[in-house]
């Protein structure tokens, strides 16, 4: 008797409208016919709405207090200057390390560098080298063959729309070549197989409103990245056995960008925070007497004392200043409209062991509002080339097969739907 696999596909930056919309207008048919036959929810993504945040929340079904990673940036302790989280710094093992099943982990983010798995795994971004992202090595030769790239060159985006657009149709086409190689033709037994499609965040970056504008010059491009994941689905669809569980899913939502708000300004203006200007210095310009200061996107930390070498923010001072920001950021407008949607404390949405480590307030956005936390703005609004943002409240989920599913969906919970197949 054939064992019973879940095969996982992960698009990111897909909101559950956009996939609703699609497969309505025929798009994705394939995808239309599986919603009749299974469950199609929306999901909310962690806080912050960040790729590395919500796939480590995937991968190891935990919050960041627990798995530790709070963004695609954090301080290095008792500094102000940046490190880089990878997956080494994961404090959780992901769910392909719990057991002795077969895994084959293709693409997925913030699993860089990769490490050892009983199977196979290509690190998604940010992956720097191609050698140290691929366990076991000897299959680096295969993937060069395949011309299987780790990302899409995102600077294109930057510089031609149509350079962008065939560099993401071709790294498209060579990520298809090597997944379905792993699942025909490699000779690994699995029990699970994931491969997350990232050229669809990188397209709603760039191209959003391509997709909402039907008269667009690159509507058709957009649409058609989508229709080529939907053959995948297809074809996925095609080699799965009757009792194999399937589940698709994105780590966060995307929609227009109305402006970018760069918190840190607005800090500056309403006197929590004081800032050289050396561009060399990045978060090293904080200067004594700062209250407070952002990291992207919006997790706003306290300048205590203890933690960064010029805090003086003291235990008993923590509350009222808390008290101030959040009155702070509940009168920022931009034409009338609210920026911030709404304001947690670390402690109601962080638990477990690495929850000091954690931002003191988190913001969330209103619709359109894209925090940002760069040092060096002079306006506290400004646009830049993007036109599509993340959202926290339309990531979506579909599961075909036996599911034990909670009332309220968020990213923490998928990893259990995935080992909840025959782990033992």
């Amino acid at each position: 008797m054939d064992k019973k696999r879940t095969a996982v596909i992960g698009i990111d930056g897909a909101p559950y409208r956009l996939m609703n919309d699609l497969s309505d207008k025929d798009v994705m048919p394939n995808f239309k016919e599986l919603q009749k036959n299974g469950s199609f929810f929306k999901m909310q993504s962690s806080i912050p709405e960040l790729s590395s945040v919500s796939w480590s929340s995937i991968i190891t079904g935990n919050n960041p207090g627990i798995h530790g990673i709070f963004g695609f940036t954090d301080f290095i302790e008792g500094t102000y200057s940046l490190c880089f989280p990878n997956f080494l710094n994961l404090k959780s093992k992901a769910f392909w390390q719990r057991d002795s099943r077969k895994y084959i982990i293709i693409n997925v983010p913030s699993t860089y560098p990769a490490q050892e798995i009983n199977g196979f795994l290509v690190s998604g971004f940010v992956a720097l080298d191609l050698d140290k992202a691929v366990y076991p090595s000897r299959f680096v030769s295969t993937l060069k063959k395949l011309g299987y790239r780790i990302d899409v060159d995102a600077q294109k985006g930057h510089e031609s729309k149509p350079l962008f657009l065939k560099d993401l149709f071709e790294t498209h086409k060579n990520r298809i070549k090597t997944y379905r190689y792993f699942w025909d033709k490699a000779g690994i037994d699995w029990d699970v197989f994931m491969f997350v499609f990232t050229g669809s965040d990188r397209l709603g970056h760039f191209l959003w409103d391509a997709y909402e504008d039907p008269n667009h010059e690159y509507h058709s491009e957009f649409l058609r990245y989508f229709e080529l994941i939907d053959e995948e689905i297809g074809y996925i669809k095609s080699k799965l056995r009757e009792d194999d569980a399937l589940i698709m899913l994105s780590d966060h939502g995307m929609e227009s960008v109305k402006t970018n708000v760069n918190i840190n300004r607005y800090l500056t203006e309403e006197g929590f925070c004081s800032l050289d200007k050396d561009p060399k210095k990045n978060y090293n310009n904080v200067r004594e007497g700062t209250k407070a200061f952002a990291l992207d996107p919006a997790r706003i930390y306290l300048h205590k004392k203890g933690r960064f070498p010029r805090g003086h923010i003291k235990t008993n001072e923590e509350v009222k200043l808390k008290e101030e920001l959040i009155d702070s950021f509940s009168r920022l407008k931009m034409n009338g409209m609210p920026v911030i949607k709404k304001i947690f404390d670390k402690e109601e949405i962080y638990h477990g062991s690495y929850v000091e480590k954690a931002p003191d307030l988190i913001l969330l956005p209103n619709s359109g509002f894209n925090l940002k936390g760069s040092v060096f703005k002079k306006e506290i609004f400004d646009k830049d080339i993007f036109t599509g943002k993340h959202t926290q409240e339309d990531a979506f989920l579909y599961v075909r097969g036996e599911a034990d599913l909670p009332d309220s969906l968020n990213v923490e919970h998928v990893m259990n739907l995935i080992i909840g197949r025959d782990s033992n």
